[in-house]
């Protein structure tokens, strides 16, 4: 593919919640600009963008598809996001790749939070948008209930382009505002006929544009007066205006599509062709550290790797994205992220799954850079001798974790080898080894997340996952305080062991751990057996002392004890250490403890009280709400042990609408009758094995 010049380059993301149609939109978008043969549909399983074997199978877009192809001489990069919550991180990354954002809203549904959550980005990231109104072909919509939608969940000046022909069956084209003409769609060719606004829709149609001049002109001065002073304002100062208030932000325009048929994508394109911003109209971007930087070819180079792919042959492949500056093909670079220095051997234009080899990139330039060795999602390439640091949207708290087993012997380091590829290219996925359960601990987003991450696992590593809920991390400590002998002595012919502890154990404030406090004076017992006395205690503490967890935030003193010249030995004093712990932290009043999460939910308004119900049955405390704009956010402490499998349940409680995050909040006591069926349980466990 060849190079564009800077002002000739469009990168554009569709955002959106899933089944919007987003991916429908974007093929249809490749086809009319004759940068596909064929028009791709998703339900067909040909889609160009969802090219995965788990997207075709599930139909649905699991990973940002990028495109990047040419159209009234511009290069256009479409960023096809995907909508549904378990994968949006990964939209939410693509969004620093782009300089605008459509959001994708299928009339058959109301706006929901996955594309509130993108519309949040696209605002941190001050990026202009524009809404694709899709879906007016199927039966029950309504372009007006898509508007009412709209201006609920966002605050922005929306501004109607575009009014549709017909609904449902009937639903044929659309009248376009700004041209003042009708356009209709015989068939799925994209190709659309031009001719005057129907009858019945003159009066509507007179209304809106009369609205949208009112909102265009307030983005010009000049066009403000004309148009007090009652001057006609021509068709190509409109389209300035609109150019001017989609770049400045200062409104959104509405625009009607439908993907499987191509109705509007012509229009689309040439409307980001002509109105929306280029690299240079976001002149500056700004860095980590809070400096800037501008779309120049001549400064020092700055690049982000927005998107990592993994695949067991091909190996790593790096989606980057130049801000300024440029690279070349078969040339060094310097990671200073990593402080790491790679090779760049091809630099290619993405289209699907596609590589398009270009000799090099310069800014706004979006491509695929394959087999770099530690490079990964996050990573910024600049001047070795004036690093950058580019912002990345961080990834969020996982949300729901599993014990995964490989299903079958011997698949043990697949399995392994297979989850740390996947982590590479999902910073959402993390897999860690629990010392204390030793488990193998997967970490995702939900449900739908680790049954895809088990198909990509099984097709590509050829690892069967075996998933079951973990075991909750409970501690133990103690209530009481107590003074106690640990006493060791065996003799069985020749030299004997001894060993004999006196310590004091009492509690701590939760949180402060474990304090060892060497009282000995008068060399009771010598100085080189003291520390093994305190590994006794922190072994016996790691095994627990009524169900097998650790022990934690208590004190022990060493305060007396006896020794033998011949007998006594380091192993002995940690056998009596051992011995003492133990027994003495039995009189003291053992409790369990459980790790307790801060969750903060997502919920609209009509399922609030089902859901503040359904926390408080789980023993949750809730600590307050914060109100949105149809939404409420519900803050609460929750014990881990009653929302490890939370995600379908508030999904099912939400019709799929609510979401939330957690984190480790602290330790606290389980109740009694509780912790006597865990210390039941963990007590045959152990006779068991």
């Amino acid at each position: 593919m060849k190079r564009f010049e800077t002002d000739k380059i469009r990168n554009v993301a569709l955002a959106g919640q899933g089944g919007s149609g987003k991916t429908s939109l974007a093929e249809a978008m490749l086809f009319v600009s004759g940068a596909t043969k064929r028009l791709g549909k998703v339900d067909d399983q040909n889609s160009i963008l969802d090219y995965d074997p788990e997207e075709k199978s599930h139909r649905l877009t699991i990973s940002t598809g990028v495109a990047s192809f040419e159209h009234q001489k511009h290069k256009i990069t479409l960023l096809d996001t995907p909508g549904y919550d378990v994968f949006l991180f990964d939209g939410m990354g693509a969004l620093h790749a782009a300089e605008a954002v459509v959001l994708v809203a299928g009339a058959d549904s109301e706006v929901k939070f996955e594309a509130e959550k993108m519309w949040a980005q696209a605002q941190r990231l001050e990026l202009p948008r524009i809404v694709a109104v899709t879906k007016l072909d199927k039966e029950n919509t309504s372009f007006d209930k898509v508007m009412d939608s709209l201006a609920r969940h966002f605050e922005a000046n929306f501004v109607r382009t575009m009014l549709p022909i017909g609904s449902g069956s009937s639903f044929k084209g659309y009248v376009d505002l700004v041209k003042n003409k009708a356009f209709t769609f015989a068939d799925d060719s994209g190709k659309a006929q031009e001719g005057p606004i129907p009858a019945n829709l003159a009066d509507d149609a007179a209304a809106a544009r009369e609205a949208m001049i009112e909102s265009l002109v307030e983005t010009d001065e000049t066009l403000m007066e004309k148009f007090f002073d009652g001057k006609p304002i021509t068709d190509e100062e409109l389209a300035g205006a609109l150019r001017s208030g989609i770049v400045s932000g200062q409104i959104v325009p509405v625009v009607i599509a439908a993907g499987p048929k191509a109705v509007g994508a012509a229009s689309l394109l040439d409307l980001i062709v002509a109105s929306f911003p280029s690299p240079l109209d976001r002149k500056f971007v700004p860095t980590a550290d809070g400096a800037s930087i501008k779309a120049d070819d001549k400064a020092p180079l700055a690049a982000l790797v927005f998107k990592t792919i993994s695949d067991p042959f091909a190996g790593r492949l790096n989606l980057v994205r130049v801000y300024q500056g440029h690279l070349s093909a078969d040339s060094n670079y310097h990671n200073s992220t990593k402080d790491t220095d790679e090779r760049f051997g091809q630099v290619a234009a993405l289209f699907g799954k596609e590589l398009l080899p270009v000799g090099d990139a310069g800014p706004g330039d979006i491509f695929a850079l394959p087999k770099l060795k530690d490079t990964t999602t996050g990573d910024v390439f600049s001047d070795k001798k004036a690093p950058v640091k580019l912002s990345f949207t961080e990834p969020p708290e996982t949300l729901i974790s599993f014990a995964a087993f490989a299903k079958t012997k011997g698949d043990e380091d697949k399995l392994g080898q297979g989850l740390r590829k996947l982590q590479d290219e999902d910073l959402t996925l993390h897999a860690t080894r629990n010392e204390e359960t030793h488990e193998l601990i997967v970490s995702c987003m939900g449900k739908l997340h680790i049954d895809i991450l088990s198909e990509r696992m099984k097709r590509k590593y050829g690892a069967e996952m075996e998933l079951k809920t973990p075991k909750v991390p409970y501690r133990e400590t103690l209530k009481g305080s107590t003074k106690v002998q640990g006493r060791h002595k065996k003799q069985s012919g020749g030299r004997g062991q001894f060993a004999d502890t006196w310590i004091e154990i009492r509690p701590l404030p939760r949180g402060e751990g474990f304090k060892f406090v060497d009282k000995i004076v008068g060399g009771a017992i010598p100085r080189n057996f003291i520390p093994a006395v305190e590994a006794g205690i922190k072994d016996r503490m790691k095994k627990g002392v009524i169900a097998g967890y650790p022990v934690v935030d208590v004190e022990v003193a060493l305060y007396d004890g006896k020794y033998h010249d011949v007998d006594s030995s380091e192993m002995a004093f940690k056998i009596a250490g051992s011995i003492g712990f133990k027994k003495g932290a039995l009189e003291c009043k053992p409790i369990l403890l459980e790790p307790i999460e801060e969750i903060a939910v997502m919920v609209p308004d009509e399922n609030l009280g089902d859901v503040i119900g359904d926390l408080n049955s789980r023993r949750g405390r809730i600590l307050g709400m914060d109100p949105g704009k149809g939404w409420q956010s519900v803050r609460a402490l929750v014990p881990l042990a009653e929302i490890q499998e939370y995600a379908p349940d508030l999904r099912s409680m939400t019709s799929g609408r609510g979401t939330f995050t957690m984190k480790f909040d602290h330790y606290d006591e389980v109740p009694a009758h509780l912790a006597e069926k865990i210390i039941a349980g963990a007590t045959v466990e152990e006779d068991e094995e």
